[in-house]
């Protein structure tokens, strides 16, 4: 088997680990790859570099060009992304003449645009997309596979309406690895962490890029966090200037600055509330841990409609400006608050996602 992902934002190639381990956990032999790889390394960051750079600097500009692609739908004809993607079709035909694989599976739209280029010009495995957001995103519609995994059944509508064939549309959730999954006892992941088990400590993280506001946030919660002994860790992820800047600022006992880690499934355990942008991955494994949960400062795009299928659900509270409103919707947050949002992200969240995406491919390869 074959797993394609870009790494444009972590929840892609994290929702692809997901499914790696898995599946090598079961004995299958997996390859994980960036298609971009196959013209340049060079390319594969560039293009990362890229969507990275604009949704950090500018996310009202990464906006833009969301609804750019939403107003693009109205047209009869294929996108500039859908031909761009299909540049490298020749490439991956090559590769794909070269090995052999049961299946292909896709945590990116972009991969699934290159494979659409070659549907009618070779004979492809069975195909899969993984929607790793809350919503149909602008050119999904321009793939073609066999088979797409979506976060709920919810959201069929959305997507057939948007053009893909219910039939094709699978509500399995979104994939999160087994560490997110796993039950735990606090103090024992506290323990293992270095942390005390006599304070509240509260998870702050802009996903994989240090995106949204978390400066504005920090600045909130100082007074919140000495007026009730709470501390704060704050993940910066890629994001190294944020991390500079943040350790010459907030570095002390009751604030803790962390670049990139692997320890997110356990810091989430240990910790009594997440604060975090409404990324698609990230958003699950919160629920999947059960985490109280504040979404702050949605990317205008997918994030933004992320944001609106966990508030709706009461699974999550939003904040849009963190200067304005955080500290009041903190507040709101009391043990009745916490259990019922709980108790909906037990109910909407499948935590057994990955298992049962596996079991789909196994149970549907033909040899």
């Amino acid at each position: 088997m074959v797993i394609l992902s870009c790494g444009t934002g972590g929840g892609h190639n994290a929702a692809a680990s997901a499914i790696y381990d898995e599946l090598k956990s079961r004995g299958h032999q997996v390859t994980f790859m960036d298609p971009y790889d196959l013209v340049s390394k060079r390319l594969t960051d560039h293009v990362d570099d890229l969507y990275i750079k604009i949704v950090q600097t500018s996310p009202k500009a990464f906006g833009f060009l969301y609804d750019l692609g939403e107003m693009h739908r109205k047209l009869p004809i294929h996108s500039p992304v859908y031909w761009i993607n299909g540049k490298i079709a020749d490439l991956m035909e090559g590769y794909l003449r070269s090995h052999y694989f049961d299946y292909i599976v896709m945590t990116h739209m972009y991969p699934a645009h290159i494979l659409a280029h070659l549907k009618n010009k070779i004979i492809l495995p069975k195909t899969i997309l993984i929607a790793t957001d809350y919503t149909c995103i602008p050119f999904m519609e321009e793939t073609d596979c066999d088979q797409y995994i979506i976060p709920s059944s919810d959201l069929i509508s959305e997507f057939s309406k948007r053009g893909i064939p219910s039939d094709k549309l699978i509500p399995l959730g979104i994939p999160v690895r087994r560490g997110f999954t796993l039950p735990y006892d606090k103090k024992e992941v506290r323990d293992s962490l270095g942390l005390s088990n006599d304070h509240k400590y509260i998870l702050l993280a802009g996903g994989s890029i240090g995106a949204g506001k978390l400066e504005d946030t920090i600045e909130s919660l100082v007074p919140y966090l000495f007026d009730n002994n709470d501390h704060l860790i704050v993940i910066c992820g890629n994001n190294d200037e944020l991390y500079e800047d943040l350790m010459m600022e907030y570095a002390d006992d009751m604030i803790k600055i962390i670049k990139s880690t692997d320890k997110m499934a356990d810091l989430m355990k240990a910790c009594d509330l997440f604060i975090s942008k409404p990324g698609g991955l990230s958003s699950t494994e919160a629920a999947v841990v059960n985490i109280p949960l504040i979404h702050i400062s949605p990317i205008p795009g997918c994030e933004t409609y992320n944001a609106k299928y966990f508030k709706d659900r009461k699974m999550s509270i939003l904040v849009e400006d963190p200067k304005e409103e955080l500290i009041d919707k903190l507040k709101t947050l009391d043990k009745d608050t916490i259990a019922m949002m709980i108790d909906a992200q037990r109910r909407y969240i499948d935590k057994d996602s990955t298992t049962k995406i596996c079991d789909l491919m196994e149970a549907t390869i033909t040899y």
